[in-house]
């Protein structure tokens, strides 16, 4: 897996960013905030999102409390962003819906 490069950057995660992702500023990787209304529907959301990263073997980093996950994607083998955090970025965003 390579990491992408300038166009794929502007095809794939501007239109991110321009759903809430953002770039995080220590390394190449995108994160999100996903709110919900209570623990069950955050809870369902990362159990619904460990299925879909489990069958892609590619799993994300991320964090709950109450309501919220916060998520980072990166590829640690590419040590940067790749296809494969667009992918679960994109099923995250319609999981969360």
């Amino acid at each position: 897996m390579t990491r992408l490069n300038d166009d794929q950057r502007r095809e794939f995660i501007d239109p991110l960013l321009a759903s809430g992702w953002v770039k995080t500023s220590d390394r190449d990787a995108i994160s999100k905030s996903f709110a919900f209304k209570n623990f069950v529907e955050a809870f369902g959301f990362m159990t619904r999102a460990a299925l879909w990263a489990e069958k892609w073997n590619h799993h994300p980093e991320w964090f709950n409390v109450y309501k919220t996950v916060e998520v980072t994607l990166s590829t640690h083998d590419a040590n940067g962003l790749t296809e494969k955090d667009v992918k679960l970025a994109r099923k995250m965003d319609q999981l969360a819906g």
